[in-house]
Formats: C-alpha cells, structure tokens, sequence
C-alpha cells in the first residue's frame, strides 16, 4: 500500500487545548485523595510513593478541590461533568477556530470524545447550541475509546474529510478524570489513577484537502498535512483497561500488563505501517506520543529504540498537567506545533493506546507554507 496523493491529505489547520483553572500540585492532591478514601485497607505511605512516582508534578481539576467531598454519588458527579465539559469544550473549539481563522458557522462536523461522564444529548450537541454549530453541522460522538480517542478521532475526521474534501471538521476532546475517582476502592488501579490522571480538553480544526486556506491563520499547524492512518487491536486482552460500571460509577480496570503489551507490539506495528509509506522509524522527524505513565512510556522509548528526548514534549505534558486521556495526546500535539515546530519536509507520528487493547498510528506531514 501507497501514501494517498498529497492532494488528498486533510490538513490540521490548529489545535486547541485548554484546562480548568483550579490547579493542585501533586502532594495536595495526595492528601485529598486519602481523606476521600478515609478508613480503607491501605496504607497512607503506599498511597504517598505510587503518587510520587507518577511522573505528575500538579495537575488541574474540573471543580474547585473542596466540592469533591460534596459529590456524594456517581448523579452528582455527572452533573459537575456535564457543566464544567460543555465549558471546556467549547473553549477548547473556540480556541481551535479562531486561531484557524474560521467561525463555528463554517464547522460541516464536528465529532466529540469522552470516556469520564454520561450525556445525552452528547457533547458536541451542548457545545453546539453553547458556540452557535450551524442547524444541519453533522454530529459524531465517539464513545469507549479512552486514551486512544484523541489519536482515533484525528484518523477518523481525516477518513471523512477524505470523502468530503471541501469541508472543515472538528473534533473535540474531553475529559474530567477527577469526577471518576471512587470513594470506596483501595484497589492499586485507583490508587494509580488518583495519581495519575487530570482533566482537560483540546479541539482540533482540519480541512479537507480541496478547502481554500482561511485567512487570517495564527496556528503554527497549518502546514501539517495529515497523510494516512491505521489502527490495531489486540485479542484477549479487553480487561487491561477501561472501566468497570457499578452503582458509584466508572470504576477504574488498569492492568499490570499495559508496559508489556506496549513493548511486544508497538516496535512491530509501528514499523509495519511505516514500511507500507516507504518510510522506517528513522524518517520520523518528530513523535507526538500520548502520556500513559512513566512506566508506558519507558516501554514506548524501548520499543521504538528513541531517547527520551524524543518523547520529550510527551514527558513535560505528564508532569505539568497528567495524563489527560483523550485529550492528552491533543495537548501534546499542541504544545509540539507551539514550542517544536516541525522542519518542513518531516514526517511525524501521532500514538496513543487503550482499551480495548489498542493502538492508533496517524502519520503527520510537515510541508512548506502556501
């Protein structure tokens, strides 16, 4: 198989990522965390060290930290999601559209992502009515994929703009992580989560490849071209993430085994979808990764055979804001695009992974400005 003609490309024209306002460092939220736990099975210190070594230095939260406590059952706290996640996504699109020099009347469709609260109607249909989506925009919730959503999202607004090349696409990313944290689990996958993970959006603007440029464009993506994507899921292992749905709510499944099954599969995959371009691991100029974890990510510097400094925006995510699910990966490209723009002629991989078990590779292009 061939890369499809540069003039089928769709082209991220910006990315917007943005956060909640009422930021923690980590130790506060260690010690919010344990009196939400109170008198559980677990020892205060092993809640202390697996937090510390979260690779997490503070991390933003969707409701000021003294509400929690308040939230006494999984209702309230989808009611916090819904409110504090229409106001982040529609920021996020804003964002993402003005820096693209477009309005929301311009948006064909917008596709919306969320693993950590319930609605209906979906976010994209909220965030609609909040920013002014026009009356026949095309709605595409995506539901499920956790982690992987912000790479999955990105392929799958690319598989439709192929279909639709005249067209701008949106897709929008939330997720509120602290309002899924359970009161009554000392299991390690909580106390892992409660560490590990933040809450955020990100929105990302693309144009199918017959769309004239908008102008103005302050968005240092508007030269990266999105060239193909592919997906792999991997049998038997549905219970290494994802969520287990109970009366408190979404109950954390993060297995042990998620570092392994990284290094056993990414090198190959990676380098399969490559070689199908005519490309290798070599020709990747710059690596947009999401940020699972330290120990995921170590796993990911062995099997694509980096340093750590290429992944290194993906490091400075996770200690500056956690680890954001869907959105993460979002963050990432963004602050890759701001703080890294890529050399024109470079190519570039987004990845992310999770539940199911799986794996989202979208290959970027950097091209030189029109």
């Amino acid at each position: 198989m061939t890369a499809p003609p540069r003039d089928r490309a769709s082209r991220l024209r910006s990315v917007g990522a943005v956060l909640p306002p009422y930021r923690y460092d980590q130790t506060e939220l260690t010690t919010m965390f344990l009196d939400i736990l109170g008198e559980q099975d677990i020892h205060p210190e092993v809640v202390r060290r697996t937090h510390a070594n979260a690779g997490v230095s503070q991390r933003h939260l969707a409701i000021p930290a003294e509400r929690y406590a308040a939230l006494e059952d999984f209702g309230a706290a989808n009611d916090a999601f819904i409110e504090a996640a229409v106001e982040l996504g529609a920021a996020a699109m804003l964002d993402a559209l003005s820096q693209a020099g477009l309005t929301p009347s311009d948006v064909d469709l917008v596709m919306s992502t969320t693993v950590t609260g319930l609605a209906v109607p979906s976010l994209e249909a909220r965030i609609a009515a909040r920013i002014g989506l026009r009356p026949d925009v095309k709605r595409v919730p995506l539901v499920g994929l956790g982690c992987v959503a912000g790479a999955a999202g990105v392929a799958r607004v690319h598989d439709y703009l192929l279909g639709h090349p005249q067209d701008v696409a949106v897709l929008v990313a939330v997720e509120l992580c602290s309002l899924t944290v359970q009161r009554d689990d000392a299991s390690m996958a909580n106390v892992v989560a409660s560490g590990l993970f933040g809450d955020g959006a990100a929105a990302v603007v693309l144009t199918g490849a017959e769309r004239e440029a908008p102008s103005p464009s302050t968005s240092p993506g508007s030269d990266v071209v999105v060239v193909e994507s592919r997906s792999r899921m991997y049998a038997g292992t549905e219970r290494a993430m994802g969520w287990d749905i109970g009366q408190t709510g979404l109950k954390i499944v993060l297995g042990a085994e998620v570092p392994g099954l990284v290094l056993a599969n990414l090198r190959g995959d990676v380098d399969g979808f490559l070689a199908d371009h005519g490309l290798t691991r070599d020709d990747i100029g710059w690596w947009v990764a999401h940020p699972g974890g330290p120990k995921v990510l170590e796993a990911m510097q062995d099997a694509l055979e980096v340093p750590r400094e290429a992944l290194g925006m993906t490091w400075s995510s996770l200690d500056r804001i956690g680890n954001l699910s869907s959105a993460s990966v979002l963050h990432v490209l963004a602050d890759t695009l701001r703080d890294r723009p890529p050399v024109p002629g470079t190519h570039g991989m987004l990845l992310a992974m999770g539940p199911g078990f799986c794996l989202e590779m979208v290959l970027l292009h950097a091209e030189e400005s029109r």
